[in-house]
């Protein structure tokens, strides 16, 4: 058959830190109460995304993938078979942990997996909303080791204010942690490894503490510079046409597409492609009929599509899987 941009259903989660806003104002579905998780893009053993529109509505992703395989990822297929990406919206109503994510090479030595790159852009953040983005400043590795085997995982993080509208690049290794009152587009190697130094002591409903990785956090973790980060974060980057470049990392390329009335082409890459609307509504076009896109609707575009005009108002990311 003849593929087509597939709308998408997320799959919904609902940490101990999640919130109302996913539920409220972007129309995601879930029996819980709160939402902390929505996962927009997953292809994953226990979680996949369901594809909810045009002659393929009811299938799961893993399923399309299996029997298209080459018409959907095209050049993104990674050598072992493993789908490349995972795009979450993420709403944190408490602060997150602070964890850190390996890098490929751990990762595979210990856990038999991939590492963790990440991408954060900032859809909403409440009035003095801040994250915790790396260590300070002239702060080794060995001292926030120290630090944590002392009691005090917190001295020599790195705070950072953030407003709507932003975006940062969370390398592997790098220690991070989402504060309260932020909502937030993660874009991220297709991986859940997640090690957690600290959890501001809170227990779940059944008074249990959340499990810390506090060895193999400390074995990854290490200082970077704003200047590395921002070498990381470009590593790829071309001068190809972009609306506005989030990031354009081994791993994938972002972009804001920001229209006013107007209609955006986007060229075949002879990748795989995911489309989040971030607010307003277009149409994805020429489909037939014409796919109606609005807030918080998810769109993976296979690698193989013909030339698309998105055609309305809106803000809207592009992730490209390399």
């Amino acid at each position: 058959m003849k593929l087509y941009p597939l709308k998408l259903q997320g799959v919904t989660k609902s940490p101990i830190w999640g919130g109302e806003r996913l539920l409220k104002d972007w129309n995601k579905a879930s029996s819980a109460d709160t939402v902390g998780e929505s996962w927009e893009l997953t292809v994953r053993e226990q979680d996949t995304c369901k594809v909810v529109n045009g002659e393929l509505a009811g299938s799961s992703l893993k399923d399309v993938i299996a029997a298209h395989r080459d018409a959907v990822l095209g050049e993104s297929s990674e050598p072992n078979g493993a789908f490349p990406l995972l795009i979450k919206l993420i709403d944190a109503c408490d602060r997150l942990s602070v964890q850190v994510h390996p890098d490929d090479a751990y990762a595979a030595r210990v856990e038999n997996d991939r590492g963790k790159t990440e991408m954060w852009y900032i859809v909403e953040a409440d009035a003095g909303a801040e994250i915790i983005c790396g260590l300070v400043e002239g702060a080794s590795a060995e001292d926030y080791a120290r630090a944590v085997r002392a009691g005090d995982s917190e001295s020599l993080l790195r705070r950072q204010p953030v407003h709507a509208g932003e975006t940062y690049f969370i390398p592997a290794g790098l220690p991070h942690a989402i504060g309260k009152g932020i909502l937030i587009a993660e874009i991220q190697q297709n991986c859940d490894l997640t090690y957690r130094v600290y959890d501001y002591n809170r227990r779940d409903a059944n008074g249990r503490a959340r499990e810390l990785h506090i060895d193999k956090a400390l074995d990854v973790i290490r200082p970077f510079s704003e200047e590395e980060i921002e070498q990381i974060r470009y590593a790829r980057a071309t001068d190809a046409p972009t609306d506005e470049l989030l990031a354009d990392c081994e791993y994938f390329r972002v972009e804001r597409m920001s229209l006013t009335e107007e209609t955006r082409t986007l060229k075949p890459s002879g990748r795989m492609r995911h489309l989040l609307c971030l607010e307003g509504e277009a149409f994805l076009a020429p489909n037939v009929p014409a796919l109606l896109m609005k807030k918080g609707d998810s769109v993976l575009l296979p690698a193989d599509l013909p030339v698309m005009e998105l055609d309305g108002s809106g803000t809207f990311l592009l992730s490209e899987a390399y």
